[in-house]
């Protein structure tokens, strides 16, 4: 149109147009294709480029390859240092000789005893039943604990049956005894007139047949009598000896039958020893007559025994032989108490080491000396007994050994050492 401006082309600038994006914000804006919007007048007033989404993520691909050569370039530096050290700090490393803690233990004043536990018992416990026939509990007379003397009523058994016939018996008997005098007197009248022919040599006889019949009966009698006496008296149960009486399971109304449970458990004398058990390794040392001390568990007094019986035989598998052990009858001695002894086998000078200095394997004990020339010795040891010093050597070192103390389970035979000139105690 005349007179009007003719429309311009439009320019690249105007048409890429677009706002910047920093490296802040998230994402790109891609205009057409391939093409990515920037802003051109932007990146010449800020002096950058003005691209807003392709040098970012090009630098961040290539930070990864850096951080790898950077390690292996470590890697390398290490492991040339490592094969190129110096002679002299090889030398050093191999030449190093651990520092252990040794020291010669001496002998020293011990005490050789065998420990074992057990139960208190009475030295003679007499299981108390009747003898007699079955019969109902009419009266109980003791208590458990109490003591008894022998012949003394325990408890008593109906007697209403035998009772009865016992006075049957009697009279029985007095009947015959009787009959026999009578019989006796008819048979010495006959012998007074024999000899002037008033009775026959049969009457006579006969008389004294009759005599010695009712004699007889009179013993049968008799016996039959004692018999239900015996019976009688076994309703009544007595001590049969002097002690004190342990358990009482009597009751009033109670049917007691012969060869049943026990009525009564009876300590003879009051008589109580300890029987235990001992490891078969200790048996040995031990004799009858050796004084043990005995300890309650509970109880912080000691009582004194002596050993009066040691098993004949091994148990196979425990291994353990009896023991037992006299006591003074104690009312805290109580059977069935769990207690603990010990026998004194020997007295002597060993050398006492602390637990950490001796070992033990396949072979048996054994401890790390040091010699002359510095390196370890294995040497075998037998160890007698536990003490709170310590372990208690019997053989295998004199004393005068420099033995180590501490950490010898990381030590070898043969290994040189240096040692600690500080004393362990």
């Amino acid at each position: 149109m005349a007179g009007q401006a003719e429309p311009q082309p439009e320019s690249l600038a105007t048409r890429e147009q677009v706002a910047w994006i920093g490296r802040d914000r998230a994402g790109i804006s891609p205009v057409s294709g391939d093409t990515v919007a920037f802003d051109r007048g932007a990146g010449e007033a800020g002096g950058s480029s003005g691209f807003s989404g392709v040098a970012a993520p090009q630098r961040s691909r290539w930070i990864p390859v850096v951080v790898a050569a950077a390690v292996a370039a470590l890697g390398l530096v290490i492991a040339y240092r490592l094969l190129h050290r110096t002679p002299d700090a090889s030398a050093a490393a191999d030449n190093a000789v651990p520092l252990v803690s040794a020291r010669s233990p001496g002998v020293s004043a011990v005490t050789a005893t065998v420990s074992f536990t057990g139960t208190i018992d009475a030295r003679y416990d007499m299981p108390i039943g009747t003898e007699g026939e079955t019969g109902r509990i009419t009266a109980v007379y003791v208590e458990a604990g109490e003591h008894v003397h022998q012949g003394q009523p325990l408890a008593r058994l109906d007697d209403s049956i035998l009772l009865p016939q016992v006075e049957r018996l009697t009279a029985s008997l007095d009947e015959e005894r009787a009959n026999a005098a009578l019989a006796d007197a008819e048979y010495a009248r006959a012998r007074q007139v024999q000899s002037a022919g008033a009775l026959s040599a049969e009457d006579i006889e006969k008389r004294r047949a009759t005599a010695v019949t009712a004699e007889a009966q009179v013993k049968v009698a008799a016996a039959q009598l004692a018999e239900y006496q015996a019976r009688l008296a076994h309703t009544e149960i007595r001590a049969p000896a002097d002690g004190i009486v342990l358990t009482r399971s009597a009751e009033v109304g109670q049917i007691a039958t012969p060869g049943g449970s026990a009525l009564f458990r009876l300590a003879r004398g009051g008589e109580v020893e300890m029987r235990g058990q001992v490891a078969e390794q200790d048996l040995p040392s031990l004799e009858v007559g050796q004084s043990a001390i005995v300890h309650l568990i509970g109880s912080d007094r000691a009582f004194r025994g002596k050993v009066r019986l040691l098993g004949a035989v091994i148990d196979p598998q425990t291994r353990l032989g009896d023991i037992r052990v006299t006591l003074e009858p104690d009312p805290l001695l109580r059977p069935g108490a769990f207690a603990r002894a010990e026998v004194v086998v020997g007295r002597g000078r060993r050398p006492v080491l602390p637990q950490t200095a001796v070992l033990s394997d396949e072979l048996g004990s054994y401890v790390y000396v040091v010699n002359a020339d510095g390196r370890i010795e294995r040497r075998a040891v037998h160890v007698t007994d536990t003490t709170e010093q310590g372990l208690v050597i019997g053989s295998g070192l004199t004393g005068n050994e420099r033995v180590v103390m501490t950490a010898a389970a990381f030590l070898h035979p043969g290994e040189r050492v240096a040692v600690s000139s500080a004393r362990v105690s």
